[in-house]
Order: C-alpha cells, then sequence, then structure tokens
C-alpha cells in the first residue's frame, strides 16, 4: 500500500496520456521491422504497431503496480470492490425537490383536498430535519455563506395556500415548499380550480369569501377571481353543452317533435335585465335549446324579451329538427307569432297549444275579478267548481268540439240545470243537502259568467285553431326547471351577460344529466316518501325521494377548463375587455327625458300645493 501510494504520487494523469508524450510501439515478435518475410505472399501485410502512452518524456512513468479495472467498473464508475481505497468517497449533496407543477388536467383533477391549519403544520415542521448541513448561498463577498444547521423556518399564505421556507442567519432560502402544486405562469392549481368550482356548483363569490372569512382562510383576489371565470370557464362550458345538445337533437331527428316553452326573467317585473327562454322536449323532459336575451338587444324593452327568446329558438329548431306543435302558456305575443292566418311563422304550419295549468289560472283570476263586482260575489262559492271542471274537460275531450260542448255544461248546472237540448252533466245524481246557492238564470251573476267565464275559454279557441285534439300537455316539468336556475343563477345576484347565459347552461346540464335518476330504496327496497307543502293550496303534496345526485359531468368540464389554463401560451390578462357578441357593445342606458319646463314645473307645484292644501282642510273639519 505504501508503495502505491509512491506511485500514484509521482504519476499525473493528464501528461500521461497527453498525445504529445506517447510513441509507437512495434510488434517485437514475427517477421523483421525492416521489410517483408521471405516466403510471405501477402502484399497487404503490415507489421502491427500500437499507441503507447507515456512513452517520450525521459523516465517514463510506471504504472505496472496498479491495479487492473474492468470494462464494467469503466462503464459504471464503479470502484473494484476487492481493492482498499484510502480516502472514502464523499457522499453527493441531496437534490430537494422544487415545486410540483400540473403539466396536464390528469395531475390535479380528481385528487383529494383537505383545510390544513398552520399551528399542526408549524409542529410538523418542528419535526423535520432538512437534509442538507450547511448553506450554500453566497454572501455579498462573493463566499459561500457556509452557515450550519438549524435553520429557521417561516410559514407564509398565499392565496389558499401556505408556504413553508428553511432559512439560514444570513437570510439565504434553502428550500421552499408550497401545500398546492402551480399552474403555468405561477398561478396555483388550488386557487385556480376553487375560482372554478365556485362557478360550477352555482355558488357566488360573495357567499364563498365570507365563509373563509369565517374559518380565517385567505380567498382568491375577486378581480383574478372573475377574471379567470370570463377567461377560461365560459367558453368550455358552452363548447360542452353545445356537444350534448348535439346529441340530443339528432336524437330526434326523423321524428315529429312536441316542445314545451317557456321564459324566465332574472327578476320580477319591469326592472328584468335577462330572460332565459327554454325549450324542452315533451317525451323525454329534455332541455333541448336555451335562448338567453339581453335588454339591451330589445330596445331596453323587457316586455318583448320573452318573445325575442321564442323567435330566436323557432329559428334554430325548425332548422335542426320537424316541430309539429309548441306549448306555451298564455302569451299574447307568441300566439300571435304562431297565428295561422297572419302570424310570423304562418308558413311552417306549426301547432300552437296552451298550457292548460296556465289555462285553469287565467280563468281562476278572471272569476275573481268578476265575484268582486257588486251583486256578483256568488260567483266567489262557485270558483273552485268552475275551475274543477274546466280542468275536467282538458282532461276529458278527445277533440275540441267536444271541449267546447262540455265546457259549456258549466253555465246550466250552476243554475241547477243539469240536462238541455245538446246535452246533460256527466255527475251522478246530486243530493237535496247541497252546500252552495243556485245562481238564477239571467241574473248579474249568471251574465257575468258567462261573459267573464265563457269569454276566456273561447279566447283560448281563438288562440289555437289550429288545435285539432285537446290534449293536456302541461309545462310543469319546465316550471320545475325554472326553478332549478335559481341554484345558479340567483334572482338577489347581478352577473355579467355571458356569465347569466353560462349560469342558466350549467342548469340544464345539471337537470339533462340528473332526469332520470331512480326513487331511492331502503335497503327492504321499499321506496321512501316525503311530504311537501303547498303554499298556493294549502295542502300536502306527495313527494318520492330520489337518488343522491352523482354529478358526472363535473370531473370532464374541470379537465376542460384546466386544460385551456394549462395549454395557454400566455398568462392570465390583467384587464378584461369586452367580446364582439357581448350585449354591452350594444350602447348604454338610454338618456333620461329632459327635466320639463318652468312653466310644468309651476303647474305641478301649483297642483300639489292645493292637493295638500285639501287634504289639511279635510282634517281640520274631522
Amino acid at each position: 500500500m505504501h508503495d502505491m501510494s509512491i506511485v500514484e504520487e509521482e504519476l499525473n494523469e493528464n501528461a500521461f496520456n497527453d498525445p504529445m508524450n506517447s510513441v509507437i510501439d512495434w510488434e517485437e515478435e514475427g517477421p523483421s521491422f525492416h521489410g517483408y518475410p521471405d516466403d510471405s505472399s501477402d502484399e497487404e501485410y503490415l507489421p502491427k504497431i500500437s499507441l503507447r502512452m507515456g512513452g517520450a518524456p525521459k523516465g517514463a512513468q510506471v504504472i505496472d503496480n496498479l491495479p487492473t479495472i474492468g470494462i464494467d467498473e469503466t462503464v459504471h464508475d464503479l470502484p473494484d470492490p476487492e481493492v482498499p481505497l484510502d480516502e472514502p468517497l464523499s457522499p453527493e449533496l441531496p437534490i430537494l425537490p422544487g415545486p410540483q407543477k400540473v403539466l396536464s388536467e390528469d395531475d390535479i383533477v380528481g385528487v383529494r383536498a383537505a383545510v390544513l391549519y398552520e399551528n399542526y403544520l408549524r409542529q410538523l415542521v418542528t419535526f423535520l430535519t432538512l437534509p442538507v448541513n450547511r448553506c450554500t448561498g453566497v454572501l455579498r463577498t462573493g463566499l459561500v455563506c457556509d452557515s450550519v444547521a438549524p435553520f429557521s423556518t417561516n410559514i407564509a399564505i398565499r392565496g389558499t395556500a401556505m408556504t413553508v421556507e428553511w432559512i439560514c442567519p444570513n437570510g439565504h432560502c434553502l428550500w421552499r415548499w408550497n401545500s398546492q402544486p402551480v399552474l403555468k405562469f405561477g398561478m396555483q392549481a388550488g386557487d385556480f380550480l376553487l375560482s372554478t368550482n365556485i362557478l360550477l356548483s352555482g355558488n357566488n363569490y360573495t357567499k364563498v369569501a365570507l365563509l373563509f372569512k369565517f374559518m380565517n382562510m385567505r380567498m382568491v383576489n375577486p378581480n383574478t377571481y372573475y377574471t379567470m371565470q370570463e377567461t377560461y370557464c365560459v367558453d368550455p362550458i358552452k363548447d360542452f353543452w353545445e356537444e350534448k345538445r348535439s346529441e340530443a337533437i339528432s336524437r330526434l331527428k326523423g321524428k315529429d317533435v312536441v316542445l314545451l316553452d317557456d321564459g324566465r326573467n332574472d327578476s320580477p317585473g319591469h326592472s328584468a335585465q335577462y330572460c332565459s327562454y327554454t325549450t324542452m322536449e315533451l317525451d323525454s323532459k329534455e332541455i333541448i335549446h336555451v335562448a338567453t336575451i339581453d335588454k339591451r338587444q330589445t330596445n331596453w324593452n323587457s316586455n318583448v324579451m320573452e318573445k325575442e327568446g321564442f323567435i330566436q329558438t323557432v329559428d334554430k329548431l325548425t332548422q335542426e329538427i320537424k316541430v309539429v306543435e309548441f306549448c306555451t302558456d298564455a302569451h299574447v305575443q307568441i300566439g300571435a307569432l304562431l297565428n295561422p292566418d297572419k302570424g310570423r311563422y304562418k308558413d311552417l304550419r306549426i301547432h300552437h297549444s296552451l298550457d292548460m295549468w296556465h289555462g285553469a289560472k287565467n280563468l281562476c283570476k278572471k272569476i275573481a275579478t268578476a265575484g268582486k263586482v257588486k251583486g256578483q260575489s256568488l260567483l266567489l262559492h262557485w270558483l273552485r267548481d268552475i275551475v274543477n271542471h274546466f280542468w275536467w274537460c282538458c282532461k276529458t275531450a278527445e277533440t275540441f268540439q267536444q271541449f267546447l260542448a262540455l265546457w259549456i255544461g258549466v253555465l246550466h248546472h250552476v243554475c241547477n240545470n243539469h240536462t238541455w237540448e245538446t246535452g246533460r252533466c256527466q255527475h251522478d245524481h246530486l243530493e237535496d243537502t247541497h252546500d252552495k246557492e243556485w245562481i238564477e238564470r239571467d241574473s248579474k251573476s249568471h251574465k257575468a259568467r258567462s261573459s267573464n267565464g265563457d269569454r276566456p275559454q273561447q279566447a283560448l279557441a281563438e288562440g289555437c285553431p289550429q288545435v285539432s285534439a285537446l290534449q293536456v300537455k302541461s309545462t310543469a316539468h319546465l316550471e320545475s326547471f325554472q326553478n332549478h336556475i335559481l341554484m345558479y343563477a340567483s334572482k338577489r345576484q347581478a352577473f355579467t351577460p355571458r356569465v347569466y347565459d353560462t349560469r342558466v347552461v350549467l342548469a340544464a346540464l345539471d337537470y339533462n344529466f340528473h332526469r332520470e335518476r331512480p326513487t331511492y330504496r331502503t335497503a327492504e327496497g321499499q321506496q321512501v316518501y316525503r311530504k311537501k307543502y303547498n303554499k298556493n293550496a294549502r295542502r300536502y303534496s306527495l313527494y318520492a325521494v330520489k337518488c343522491q345526485k352523482s354529478y358526472d359531468y363535473i370531473p370532464e368540464l374541470q379537465a376542460r377548463i384546466l386544460k385551456g389554463r394549462v395549454t395557454s401560451g400566455i398568462g392570465m390578462p390583467r384587464k378584461r375587455s369586452l367580446r364582439a357578441d357581448d350585449p354591452r357593445q350594444l350602447g348604454v342606458v338610454p338618456p333620461i327625458p329632459p327635466p320639463p319646463t318652468s312653466e310644468l314645473v309651476h303647474t305641478q307645484v301649483s297642483r300639489g300645493l292645493g292637493s295638500a292644501f285639501h287634504a289639511v282642510s279635510n282634517l281640520e273639519k274631522d
């Protein structure tokens, strides 16, 4: 071992292997160095030569005493285990992992998450020891810091994530650990998914931010949330809806389709900003079209938004499927559009039927109004019976003429006349102890009943003369969907046009995916029922509990939204700009009418003062 160390001290690897210090070695055995062998007939024979390194310098370095290394040891740089080494190999410095990055949607969608408390994170950090003994940071003087452990820790909060830093006494950060993976351009995946799922779940930023505040948790900045929503969420959701809608339309090809239509405003009265007009297929109860109308598109007239939504619906669906009938509520403007004689869509020959529930509701209102007139209060006692008779006629009649024959019988029944020239009542024999007072023929109540009770149905007939068979078509399921929209687009919240449209689309996706849920059954196989109170009827109705929603389509939506962020070549825009199709491009609020002239103001003030003086005078007299 001593001799080997001496030899190694005298050797110089670079000088020994330098080609300038090499010589050519000739084969010493065999043919002569100066010519070919006498008996050789090989014209291409050459003497064997080789290159010997380290042979040129005087006092050639001898390496015969060094151990031999094999081919495997040369390839893998492994020392021979049988040869002892003078010095042990120095261990390599451990490589600390950097922040985990999300390179595809599969890296984060479906990954479990949890709430992290700072105290317990700090407890964990105090028991952790970095596999680094010295700081490798560089001081201002250019020297290595070389500070030794233990190092201090600092826990910081950024958005919804927590960050732990190990810092040396000179302020160098040895390692930074983040509780969330990071997207491109430094955006945290948890912040992005939180903003995405607020929209997908139908929540709003204000309520979630308040929840986070009560939990003493940090929340995404509101401007960041709204920018992410507009930039990355809206378009993938609409594209997904169009794909599913196209699949539904393809299933209706070649069929005679009956559609249920209804509109919903985002707020009551004339102050509505948006109207979502929804179309449902009668048999499958599937939403196949949603048209969102902004008030700006109708010249700030809320009264025609539902009409505009119906126009867009007809123009769209008649190009895709064969529509034979529309069933709507008693909307006068829509009835005029489908009028077979002079309506806008008279050439399409589409039947227009009215929802019987709305017909009964309007009839109830008209009779109640007539019953409040002096001398006609008896109508109020018959209101429920008349409306029930109307509903029975709708369910019983097979033709429109048969419906009119049954419906006109109520005029005779209320007068205790159950048989007349053209027909008779369909009920059984009535007992003498009748609890209602009969209406006298040709009395005020009877005449009011004829004018106010018969004409609503006559108006109903005039509104749909193309209907040959009066079938009970109800938009109850569509009304249920309109109520379901409140989960995603509350009337107490204000939304931008594109976001409101997206939230209505999310409600349609939710409804379509879960419309065929089976009823919930116990372990014994029995269905579970509940009773539901109806405020208008003041009674309970039966409700079958259904299985819990699965929301199987949400992971796909999350993946599409996240993919758009991952594949984006640019970062999130700092400012949100209006798109070309945004209704807000149509203009601003219409100008306020000019104030009245001074003369008109003087007249109005004089009238106001006169009315006030007259009221005070009456009080003094009293």
